[in-house]
Formats: C-alpha cells, structure tokens, sequence
C-alpha cells in the first residue's frame, strides 16, 4: 500500500486524480491540498464525498501541507507555473500533470508557457511518463499533456513509416482541457453551439509532440462544446510499410490503447470519463496518404488516468488498477 498527498485537489485533474485514487486498491489518500478549500471538508468540493461509504477522507490541509507531508506519491495538479516553483520532496514519486517538467531545455518555457523556468537546473531530473512510448523512469514524472498524448499515441509507433514533412494534427477537445479557472473563452456563450479553433500554431502541446517524434507537426487545436473527450485526427504520407499493421502489433498487449477493427471510427462517446484510448486507421484513396485517428478522454488518458497508470508502473502495481477501462453503451 502506498500512501498519496494530491496538490491542487480541486482543480479539474485534482478531482479526476482524487476519484482513481480512492477506487485504488493499493493507493491509500493521504492528503489533499488546495489553499482555497485548506480546512474544510472534502465534502466541501463534492457532497458524495461526505456520504457513508467515504467517510473518513482527510479535511483539505494547505497545498505546501499536502506537498511536504511525507506521503509516498505526490500528484501535482497545479497550474504551469504553480507547478514549475515546487520543490519536490526529498522521497517518494511525484507525478507533475501540468507541463511545468515535460521539457529538459528551460529555453521552451517562456517561448511556449510565457515564464522562465525557476529551476532550469533541475529539469533532467523529471522523465517523460507516456507508458505506450516512454515509460516513466526514476521518481519524478512528468505526465503528458492531452493532445499530445492523443498525436503521439496515433504516431509514435509509425514515426520512421512516415514523411516527416507533412503531418497535420488537427485535434478537438471538451472545455474542461481548459481547466477550472474562468476565463472568456469557456463561458457558455463562447462555446456552446460552437466549435472553434484556438492558439493555432502556438500551442504548448506542439514542442512537446515534436521532441518526442524528433520531428515537428502541425497541431491545430479546437474547442468543442462538451465537457470532456478529445479527438485528433493525424494526416501522413506513409513510405510504404503497412500502418495499421505496425500499429496493432505496437498495441497488441495493451489495455488502455485500442486499434479498432478496419472501417471502424474512434468515438468521444465511448472514450468519455474513461482512461482508454482509441486509434482508427485509414487510407485516402485521392491522394495515398493516411489518417490515424485517436480518441482519448483529456482528463482520464490525457491527464489523471495517466498520472495512475504512471504510478502503477513504478510502484510494480497492476498497470490497469484504479483505472476505468471497462463499460458498455455509458
């Protein structure tokens, strides 16, 4: 049993973190943190956390509380830079699910994240932790971002069977990829009845997919009017080989990652609020290119079902446990 302190409890991550963690076998909460809420019960965030079954769930203690507590696992569910001025702890794993550790050249955070890094000296220390292309080394993890998790599950694995020159991702995401805070573009006037793109070309999660491909994309990102679920469609010109073959023997024993049948299309609807993902393959008859398609749910695979599966694979646990994998027609 391993013991979790979650920093930034009532955020959007923090909560989808907090509901996999106490569905954990072997994940015991410890701590929650959040400055806004620090001394209130958790019920505060959610009623059904005050209910029989959950009783006994630790009050909201400061985020600094949460973070220096001494718990073995400590999820980082703070903002980019929030995240970027912690400290981490002297022991025990910490997951990072904002982007504040997804680089090791300080030179990217104030190009893409409009900060300096404060501990530029430190990034080396944090590994990538995207389980199906680089699995998370050591015990601090930086958890991927939702659309690049998406792009990099569609093209990772086909990297070297494409041309490198011309990839396109264009990616649609739920308002709650946003986060929590308030802002313009995510009240419902903005985007219900509405699909829109945003940051075209500048996106923070471009930089992230090219230093993984070795190569950059094209990343266009929209808003879409639901509250969870992402789908990036991801145009290439293969040199030859065989895609959907390289990509269903890459994904052949995996839990989390689907290459559905031929024909078949990934779907929001089966990917929401679950920490799956699916990949579609197709041709383009007119042009003799391709489309890999993924779906994933950006808070589950996108950010806290990964953060979980991260720690389940250095912990030794069972990769799939606290995750939600299983359900039909919800």
């Amino acid at each position: 049993m391993a013991t979790v302190a979650i920093v930034g409890a009532s955020g959007y991550a923090g909560q989808e973190t907090l509901d996999r963690v106490l569905a954990h076998p072997s994940l015991e909460l410890y701590a929650l943190g959040s400055d806004s809420l620090a001394g209130r019960p958790a019920a505060e965030l959610d009623p059904r956390l005050g209910r029989n079954g959950w009783r006994g769930i630790p009050r909201f203690i400061t985020n600094e509380a949460a973070l220096s507590c001494g718990a073995d696992v400590v999820f980082l569910c703070l903002s980019h830079e929030e995240a970027a001025t912690v400290t981490p702890p002297p022991r025990g794993v910490v997951v990072d699910l904002s982007g504040a550790h997804r680089f090791v050249d300080p030179g990217v955070y104030p190009s893409w994240y409009g900060f300096e890094h404060p501990h530029p000296d430190d990034l080396e220390s944090w590994s990538y932790g995207l389980p199906e292309v680089t699995a998370p080394v050591g015990r601090l993890v930086a958890n991927p971002g939702c659309y690049a998790t998406a792009a990099l599950l569609a093209l990772a694995p086909i990297k070297d069977e494409i041309e490198r020159e011309v990839v396109v991702v264009d990616a649609k995401s739920g308002m709650t990829g946003a986060g929590r805070s308030l802002k313009p573009s995510s009240h419902a006037g903005a985007v219900l009845e509405n699909v829109a793109p945003y940051r075209v070309g500048e996106h923070q999660h471009a930089p992230e997919i090219a230093s993984l491909l070795g190569f950059p994309v094209a990343l266009v990102p929209h808003l879409l009017p639901v509250r969870r679920g992402l789908i990036a469609t991801c145009y290439v010109r293969p040199l030859g080989s065989d895609l959907r073959s390289i990509l269903e023997a890459h994904y052949a024993e995996s839990h989390v990652v689907t290459v559905l049948p031929e024909g078949i299309a990934p779907e929001l609807s089966r990917v929401q609020a679950t920490d799956g993902a699916e990949i579609g393959v197709f041709g383009d008859r007119l042009t003799g290119g391709a489309f890999v398609v993924c779906a994933l749910d950006n808070l589950g695979k996108g950010a806290a079902g990964q953060a979980v599966q991260n720690v389940n694979l250095l912990f030794g646990f069972p990769e799939t446990a606290g995750l939600r994998l299983s359900g039909v027609l919800v």
